[in-house]
């Protein structure tokens, strides 16, 4: 009979995803990541043979999976965009405790991109964020350029304000781009045929 685990899976991931989340991946020492979970070193690699990469990976991808259910899939349904929208910013409030956690995508990212561990995972994150924000924004009437500009400017908007959040120690960027998210990707077509400043 298999010995049980001291600490739940779901507990262990938790606790990994916070520790990356607050210092990234080279930030991120077994010691830290041994003392946030409450297990032995020993043990972690018993669980994660890979080490720190393999943990990273497996955070990234429950992160990721998240994302698809809770993100991205309610984009594509077929209920109106302002709904769809709804739901997802209480969603993303939720994921991102209101601007309080960092992106875990920005924070596993390489300074060399094209040669970090998690690059092709977190290029195609972003890209589907990209599309799906796109596919909403085509619903509410905009053509497809203006609903792509629309999708990867939502997209900059969430990792700048998060960005600002952190560095300014205050949930308000990030309550400001939840708050200005539908118009940004949803507004009204006729609305926007020229630039307007805010």
């Amino acid at each position: 009979m298999a010995r049980p685990q001291s600490v739940e899976d779901s507990v262990v991931m938790a606790s990994l995803s916070c520790v990356f989340r607050d210092v990234g991946y080279e930030g991120a020492s077994l010691a830290m990541l041994a003392q946030a979970t409450g297990l032995q070193k020993a043990s972690l690699y018993h669980r994660f043979p890979g080490g720190k990469q393999q943990m990273a990976e497996e955070v990234l991808a429950s992160a990721l999976a998240w994302y698809e259910t809770n993100i991205l899939a309610p984009l594509r349904t077929e209920e109106p965009p302002t709904e769809r929208l709804a739901q997802v910013v209480k969603h993303l409030d939720g994921f991102y405790s209101g601007g309080k956690q960092a992106c875990l995508l920005n924070m596993l990212a390489s300074p060399r991109a094209e040669f970090g561990p998690f690059s092709a995972a977190i290029k195609g994150a972003f890209e589907a964020l990209v599309l799906a924000f796109a596919g909403l924004a085509r619903d509410a009437g905009h053509d497809a350029r203006a609903a792509k500009l629309r999708a990867e400017r939502a997209v900059m908007l969430l990792q700048g304000s998060l960005v600002m959040s952190r560095g300014l120690g205050s949930s308000k960027p990030f309550k400001t781009f939840l708050a200005g998210l539908p118009d940004d990707l949803i507004g009204t077509p006729a609305a926007h045929t020229t630039p307007t400043r805010r």
